[in-house]
């Protein structure tokens, strides 16, 4: 057993090597934010056409990554990415799921249609095949875990927010909205 001022200063190194992560993590994703992302290389929809980015220039377009059955971050999240699709797509924003497969079972696009019908996403729904888009925007080059990102793109396309995955806290929900807001306001 540690003495306890050995035990207070672990915990001080502890929170300072957390708290230095965390950083490092921020300045990453804080990198892209201004930049214009690559175009999708996603084929297949629900419900919806096929879509791009470039069809989608002048409007606000948010895209979460989200996977199933049993992801609680994307349960979590789903309300939220619900609402903002109803209360916001009249002036311009675009919610977008992002469907990546984590599952060793085999997808078909039938499963995916019923994931995202049990998450109640009525919103465009692109399946993200062996994470092509994912990697190119999120996880090529960088030491990244977390897979249920989000990405918020002004109306001329750039990259404006990104929420480094997980679940949305109560907190973060009110930050990415505020996001939204100012965006559809511009």
């Amino acid at each position: 057993m540690l003495p306890a001022t050995s035990l207070k200063h672990l915990c001080s190194l502890l929170a300072l090597v957390f708290a230095a992560a965390v950083a490092a993590e921020d300045a990453a994703h804080s990198k892209l934010i201004g930049t214009a992302l690559p175009e999708w290389s996603v084929t297949d929809w629900i419900h919806s056409a096929p879509l791009s980015l470039e069809q989608l220039r002048g409007q606000v377009v948010l895209v979460r990554w989200w996977t199933g059955p049993g992801c609680p971050y994307c349960s979590a999240s789903a309300p939220y990415l619900n609402r903002w699709h109803q209360q916001y797509r009249s002036q311009g924003l675009v919610v977008l799921g992002f469907y990546h497969h984590k599952s060793d079972e085999p997808w078909t696009r039938a499963q995916v249609a019923r994931l995202a019908a049990q998450l109640g996403f009525r919103f465009p729904i692109a399946i993200d095949p062996e994470w092509r888009t994912l990697k190119r925007w999120w996880l090529d080059g960088q030491d990244r875990t977390a897979t249920s990102v989000s990405f918020l793109i002004d109306r001329q396309g750039i990259l404006r927010y990104v929420h480094p995955g997980l679940a949305y806290s109560p907190e973060e929900a009110v930050e990415i909205e505020s996001h939204i807001q100012r965006l559809v306001a511009d």
